[in-house]
């Protein structure tokens, strides 16, 4: 099953222009099997989603894009914001109190600059300092196809990964209607609800992949 894990819609996800329909219609038609919204720090009701789910007769799945003082963190089985979630070591406790899972979001962010990659050591040392977070100890996967990234900065997302040994997401991040479609992930086991996509996600039996879209886009440039 292939699933696009991380999107934001409007108006949960006020810098988004990509509603809950579009996306879903979108995702139906280039052919995936299912979509997480995952907006800004902010909770969906979950009988909203299963509303969703139950109009368009397809997977959608709850989560959040919770922004800590160590990144941004896509975490799965969460209800609510809890005061204190800007601390990444709080996050984990509520999400492993929930049984639920963590992807790092875009882990290059804040980290890699392309002016400064002027030689391999400089390359190093932005890896270095990007792996000094200790948000890479307290994760299920970390996303290393982000659509919205550059292919510099997922290959350094991927550096971040393969230093740590942890299992590898993709994903949109969409928040207009032309950026869904470029990354997802492939999950080796059926994902029919929420609590497949946490199993499947903390067993690591999932890849990410390059959609054809995104192929064909990389190939015109």
């Amino acid at each position: 099953m292939i699933i696009d894990i991380h999107t934001h819609t409007y108006p949960t996800s006020d810098d988004s222009t990509l509603t809950p329909e579009e996306l879903i219609a979108k995702a139906k038609r280039i052919g995936l099997d299912g979509v997480c919204i995952t907006d800004h720090d902010r909770f969906w009701n979950p009988r909203d989603i299963h509303a969703l789910a139950r109009k368009h007769d397809y997977l959608v799945l709850p989560g959040c894009e919770v922004t800590t003082e160590e990144g941004h963190l896509l975490v799965y089985g969460l209800r609510e914001y809890i005061f204190g979630m800007h601390k990444a070591s709080y996050v984990r406790e509520l999400v492993d109190d929930a049984g639920g899972a963590i992807v790092v979001a875009h882990p290059y962010r804040r980290f890699y600059r392309k002016q400064a990659h002027t030689s391999a050591a400089a390359y190093d040392e932005m890896l270095d300092r990007a792996c000094d977070n200790k948000v890479f100890g307290i994760t299920d996967a970390v996303e290393i196809f982000n659509g919205r990234g550059s292919d510099a900065e997922n290959h350094f997302a991927g550096d971040i990964a393969n230093r740590f040994g942890l299992s590898a997401t993709g994903a949109s991040d969409a928040h207009s209607l032309e950026q869904v479609g470029t990354y997802a992930t492939q999950f080796q086991q059926p994902v029919r609800c929420l609590d497949d996509l946490i199993t499947e996600l903390k067993a690591g039996r999932f890849s990410p992949r390059a959609l054809a879209a995104r192929a064909s886009s990389l190939v015109r440039a």
